[in-house]
């Protein structure tokens, strides 16, 4: 795998023929004070990118400088609403290394599809900016582990999108698991339960799209970055690529990793997990999509289980909850902010215990605070943390991507044992059957059971499931084996 290096980085000619000379910032090396203005990227325009100039437009001296964007039909509702906030208009670029090339811009805001995620935010710590960088903060396992040792070696901001680590909500959670107020925490559960909306267009069955050229306001050659060549077709700008593995993740890469992050947040020191399981399939006859849109992962975390249940397919809440987190401690149930004790129906107060007041919970100025102050200590969401929830999101995509068509058992070997794996599983069973879906054959997922060595960030004797840690980059977008 070629190794980008920060020399040849500042070589690459762009497309345009310009050589770029990419410089430290002005924040490089100083603390900002509160009247400096940030001057602010924001990369990726549609979808998320919306919520990024946004927030930025509203705040007090930070000023967004450019607007980055492969396909150019994105800029005009971001320059308008500029103009409606009386905001001096910003650049208008297709390749973010335009803007990297600016020693003016202090930071990065990335709101791209996923598989640009990483590379950008290397790129950006190499250029001397401080990042934003949406969830999940990785296409790979490997690719996030070079982003934090980017960021450590070129010290850095770098902020990961899970808002929930803004919220006192959580965080008050947190501190109740760890007092053991209410006993071990026995499960730690995630729910991603979206059904995309009338008629499930979004998450249920996509269709087929053909190849075709792209439309000309789009540089498709760009908005593939890192990923494989391939053809155009319509089914991936711009939503729907996060159903393809070269792009996306699936639904536990997408809206899943805000409850994958809280799930182990909350579990006491939770960092990677012993071993992983999942089970489950794509249920959309027979669409272009790829990733599983119902799916048990099951993490085991020792004393703690990690589950996590993904559905994209209309489906009822579990415990009131369709996209949230339920957590099941020894004394009780803990779920949609009520408290439910062994034995009794009705639910009442979460029991309080000490936490660490949040500063507040705006995502974005908890970023920008920090890059004025240089202070990592107060980054809600550091990349570490990031890196870590979206690689539990793979992890179990990968024992998936390596499993086995088999017929359903309630019983199934691998979640044998395994009472809370094993009833989400059956849960999983009858909200497929109420969906029209029949395990009358063998079309279900059963995925590798896989052990992990959380030092190395490798697997325990499984070459297949180590190979899916990383991918092979296009020329010109690798993402190297180290900072």
């Amino acid at each position: 795998m070629a190794r980008v290096t920060r020399r040849s980085f500042l070589k690459h000619t762009l497309a345009a023929g310009a050589t770029v000379t990419v410089a430290g910032t002005k924040s490089s090396g100083r603390v900002l004070g509160a009247n400096d203005t940030v001057r602010v990227a924001v990369a990726g325009l549609n979808g998320r990118g919306h919520a990024h100039t946004g927030a930025f437009f509203g705040m007090k001296n930070v000023q967004v400088v450019y607007l980055v964007d492969p396909h150019t039909g994105t800029y005009k509702k971001h320059l308008d609403n500029a103009a409606k906030a009386g905001l001096p208009a910003p650049k208008t670029v297709t390749d973010v290394r335009k803007a990297l090339a600016d020693k003016d811009v202090d930071a990065v805001s990335i709101a791209t599809p996923n598989h640009w995620h990483s590379l950008m935010t290397i790129w950006a710590c190499e250029a001397g900016k401080d990042v934003y960088v949406e969830k999940p903060c990785s296409h790979n396992i490997h690719e996030g582990r070079v982003a934090v040792e980017a960021a450590r070696r070129h010290k850095r901001v770098v902020q990961h999108g899970t808002q929930s680590r803004s919220s006192q909500q959580w965080e008050d959670l947190r501190a109740l698991a760890a007092s053991g107020k209410l006993g071990k925490l026995l499960v730690s559960r995630g729910l991603c339960y979206k059904d995309g909306g009338t008629g499930g267009s979004t998450r249920g069955d996509i269709g087929t799209k053909p190849a075709k050229a792209p439309p000309a306001e789009l540089d498709w050659s760009l908005w593939l970055g890192p990923a494989k060549d391939q053809p155009y077709h319509e089914n991936l700008v711009h939503y729907r690529w996060h159903w393809f593995w070269d792009f996306g993740n699936g639904d536990a890469g997408n809206q899943g990793v805000h409850q994958m992050d809280i799930a182990r947040w909350v579990i006491p020191g939770a960092t990677w997990p012993k071993s992983v399981v999942s089970l489950g399939g794509r249920y959309a006859n027979n669409d272009q999509g790829q990733t599983p849109n119902a799916l048990v992962s099951v993490f085991d975390y020792g004393d703690t289980q990690l589950i996590f249940e993904t559905r994209g397919l209309k489906s009822p809440g579990f415990r009131g909850q369709n996209v949230g987190n339920v957590l099941h401690f020894e004394e009780g149930v803990v779920a949609g902010g009520k408290f439910y004790p062994k034995g009794k129906g009705d639910g009442e107060a979460v029991p309080k215990a000490s936490a660490e007041r949040r500063r507040g919970g705006d995502h974005f100025a908890n970023f920008i605070d920090c890059v004025r102050t240089r202070d990592l200590t107060k980054l809600h969401a550091d990349i570490e943390e990031g890196h870590l929830s979206s690689g539990l999101c793979h992890l179990g995509n990968i024992s998936y991507r390596l499993g086995t068509p088999t017929a359903y058992d309630p019983k199934l070997g691998k979640l044998a044992g395994n009472e809370f794996g094993t009833e989400a599983l059956a849960r999983m069973a009858e909200h497929l059957g109420e969906s029209g879906v029949k395990f009358d054959g063998k079309n279900l997922l059963a995925g590798r059971k896989l052990t992990f060595d959380p030092k190395a960030e490798r697997f325990v004797g499984d070459k297949d499931a180590d190979a899916l840690l990383t991918r092979a980059y296009r020329k010109g977008f690798e993402v190297p084996e180290k900072a």
